[in-house]
């Protein structure tokens, strides 16, 4: 204050009036501020919050307003532990303005843009010492230093508009943290700051700096989480042989969105496929991480070449191991390309939905099963032949359940959809999840969609073999006359060699019926069927022995090989690479 000043005590008769001035000022200010704590903060998004201070201040309390923020937490939600200095960059990310001249202002202070104060300016001595700068009256040169910190050339500008009007900058702070700074000014014709003031602007800057923390929060976490969860998920979905795949993942638009959902496609042997879709309940980087590890289990389990049912009664139990208080659903089909026969289970899961190729659909009625990591109730498995150019469609509830409908109706609709003109998968996949949800929702959607067809003569060829070892050159022929037609020659002699072991062993050791099959998809796959359970053993044979080495020249030559039981015995099946 001037010291040269001198305040006139009131008169008595003037002093009430004073009283009821200062009063009527502070209850104006006390409204003000409730006003603003239910306006600023509405959503967790830091730009959002930052233009809400700017519709709070501007213009009942300041003319201009501007905020800046460390580029460090627009970036990657962070803030270093060190002090602010000149080499922190700021991002002024709102500005609000009343009056006239709003294009000057905008050229000034542009939105965007990351700069780093010198020590000397009000804004960097502000979020530096973490305390208000004011000042009632800014002469010209105070202004274009104001004015410094932004690109060079343009202190004139700034000093144009900020020549005695009256300036107030204030720290960002939360949680012992400087996140930045607000800055407030009046023109020279509005009343200048005072104290009073810098109360009321601090007031407005803590609320707002928290809202702005939380929102720098709950992005990081979200980040984390669906950094996670796009990690966890298939980056690519194989599209298995006889069949056509689309899937979408979409996680929820509110709050702690990213949520546990999954889906897969799992080659198995024999060209079949496993489709799986499953539901971590919650959100966040702990559902993510659970969905991790049951999808990992889950393909460790179809590699074994379970039944579905068994598939999902072992995932439950891993379950309870992994975290019993996560609870999961899941369905999981198994497809043969072969017969078109899908055998499904599910445990607690929305049941999938056929669409039919004249465009009718079904429910596919499964028994539901307790979800993963309750109890440790049997599962049932059900089967059925899929009709060539039929869609089968898995999905998660976040796709037809929500707070305005029931899980019926979301299910009747998602049939409606499912059973329109569009072809395309892809395109059907977008219109699905646009359509459902087309607004804010607090679940995560996983669809996956498999267009059936009949496998091409040159995707598929068997030759059943009487129990006859004259017919192993039967098999070699068929064998040579079938990949020389699918032109790969180049596999011609290891494949008659591993049929011919194959075939051998099926007519010495095996029962009948047998079977020879060949399978081109992504590698070539030889299948040999026999009605003995028992399953084939490579050992090492010795010098003097003749017999023994058959298998062993199999796996020289294979890519993989292995056995799965089937109802009448067990197929031994092989697979090559395809040069």
């Amino acid at each position: 204050m001037n010291r040269n000043c001198v305040v006139k005590d009131p008169s008595p008769d003037n002093r009430a009036e004073w009283r009821r001035s200062s009063a009527a000022s502070a209850h104006q200010r006390l409204a003000f501020l409730n006003e603003a704590s239910r306006r600023i903060g509405s959503t967790l998004d830091l730009a959002e919050t930052s233009r809400e201070l700017m519709d709070v201040a501007v213009p009942r309390f300041a003319d201009t307003a501007a905020i800046m923020v460390q580029e460090r937490l627009m970036i990657d939600g962070e803030l270093p532990s060190r002090p602010i200095d000149t080499a922190t960059l700021f991002r002024r990310v709102a500005l609000g303005l009343a009056g006239e001249n709003p294009d000057a202002w905008l050229h000034a202070f542009p939105l965007d843009e990351v700069t780093a104060y010198p020590a000397t300016l009000p804004h960097a001595l502000c979020m530096a010492t973490g305390k208000p700068l004011m000042y009632p009256v800014l002469d010209k040169e105070s202004a274009r230093l104001i004015g410094a910190g932004d690109q060079p050339g343009r202190e004139d500008a700034v000093a144009d508009l900020l020549t005695e009007s009256s300036f107030l900058a204030v720290p960002l702070k939360a949680r012992g943290r400087v996140l930045g700074c607000a800055v407030f000014s009046r023109r020279p014709a509005s009343r200048p700051f005072d104290e009073q003031d810098v109360a009321v602007a601090e007031e407005l800057a803590a609320r707002t700096a928290v809202c702005i923390d939380n929102a720098r929060l709950y992005t990081r976490e979200r980040r984390t989480a669906l950094t996670l969860q796009s990690s966890l998920l298939p980056a690519e979905l194989p599209q298995p042989l006889g069949m056509e795949v689309a899937s979408r993942y979409l996680p929820a638009s509110d709050l702690m969105g990213v949520g546990g959902d999954w889906y897969d496609v799992i080659p198995l042997p024999g060209c079949r496929s496993a489709l799986v879709v499953g539901d971590v309940m919650g959100h966040g980087t702990r559902a993510a991480a659970t969905m991790g590890q049951l999808r990992t289990a889950a393909r460790t389990l179809a590699s074994l070449d379970l039944p579905p049912d068994e598939v999902l009664f072992r995932l439950n139990l891993m379950s309870q191991d992994l975290d019993p208080t996560q609870i999961a659903t899941c369905v999981y089909a198994v497809y043969d390309p072969v017969t078109r026969t899908c055998a499904f289970a599910r445990a607690g899961h929305v049941p999938p939905v056929l669409i039919h190729p004249d465009r009718s659909t079904e429910i596919i009625e499964l028994p539901s099963g307790l979800p993963l990591g309750i109890g440790s109730d049997p599962l049932e498995t059900r089967e059925l032949v899929l009709p060539a150019g039929s869609i089968l469609a898995l999905y998660t509830d976040g796709l037809v359940e929500s707070r305005d409908r029931d899980i019926d109706a979301g299910i009747m609709a998602l049939r409606r959809l499912l059973a329109g003109p569009v072809e395309d998968l892809e395109d059907k996949c977008d219109l699905t999840i646009s359509s459902q949800r087309p607004g804010h929702e607090r679940d995560d959607i996983a669809l996956l969609l498999a267009r059936v067809r009949d496998l091409d003569p040159d995707e598929v060829a068997s030759c059943p073999l009487p129990a006859d070892p004259r017919f192993v050159a039967h098999a070699r022929r068929f064998v040579r006359a079938t990949l020389s037609s699918w032109g790969l020659g180049s596999l011609l002699d290891s494949t008659e060699l591993i049929v011919s072991e194959l075939v051998t062993n099926a007519l010495k050791h095996g029962w009948p019926p047998i079977e020879l099959r060949l399978l081109r998809g992504r590698t070539l796959v030889c299948e040999v069927a026999d009605g003995s359970p028992a399953t084939p053993a490579p050992r090492s044979a010795t010098s003097d022995e003749d017999t023994g080495r058959g298998l062993q020249l199999v796996k020289r030559f294979a890519y993989r090989w292995g056995t799965r039981p089937t109802v009448y015995g067990k197929i031994v099946w092989v697979e090559q690479r395809i040069h």
